[in-house]
């Protein structure tokens, strides 16, 4: 309970950090895999909307822990694992070498129960483009599953896509608490430097809006 308080109560400035450097290395982009394209990016027309707009929000769900995301129109579909914070006091990170693998901080707020649920994965590793590549890609609008242990799939709703740099990342905004269900989906971009890596993280915000 300790480290989900000081998660919720100061948004943990070391998980941007981390994010930055442990979701994605950039090392098959200097060796020109796939043509060298960076990951896409989301435009400023998919930015956050008016956060007290509470249209289409469906009631909270019981907790249970999620077990898979889909994201159709990214081609998405890949188990979850808990991830916990560091001795540091950073979000660790699922192990690189499995590109199709997601995590979910397991100490914070379970996706489907009141709160902000925190997904993260990999945007690509040595061998080329993970899990969360084409996250930048993103649109208002999409449809974000999540299964859960107790057969529930609780399906999210994107409000917005916006990518950030590491030193604005903004921590309330992004791991701050919720009065309704919502989800927040992270993963490396804002551009690639050679010298430097990644230089942010696009973050999808989206709010329960049904279930099965």
């Amino acid at each position: 309970m300790r480290t989900r308080a000081r998660f919720d109560r100061l948004g943990d400035t070391a998980i941007a950090a981390v994010t930055v450097v442990a979701l994605g290395s950039g090392v098959w982009l200097l060796g020109g895999g796939a043509g060298a394209h960076t990951p896409p990016q989301p435009s400023a027309a998919e930015g956050r909307p008016d956060p007290t707009d509470e249209r289409l929000a469906a009631p909270a769900l019981a907790p249970s822990p999620p077990t898979r995301v889909r994201i159709p129109s990214i081609r998405v579909n890949a188990p979850l694992m808990g991830l916990a914070l560091t001795p540091s006091g950073s979000l660790d990170a699922p192990p690189a070498a499995q590109k199709n693998l997601a995590g979910w901080y397991e100490a914070g707020t379970m996706p489907g129960e009141t709160g902000t649920a925190i997904l993260a994965g990999h945007v690509d590793n040595t061998d080329g483009p993970a899990v969360f590549y084409d996250l930048g890609a993103l649109r208002r609008g999409a449809r974000i599953e999540v299964d859960r242990r107790d057969g529930s799939v609780a399906v999210f709703t994107v409000d917005a896509v916006e990518v950030y740099s590491a030193r604005d990342f903004p921590d309330e905004k992004v791991y701050g608490a919720a009065a309704r269900p919502e989800l927040r989906v992270i993963t490396c971009g804002g551009g690639y430097s050679r010298a430097t890596g990644y230089q942010g993280n696009v973050v999808v915000f989206a709010h329960l809006t049904g279930s099965r």
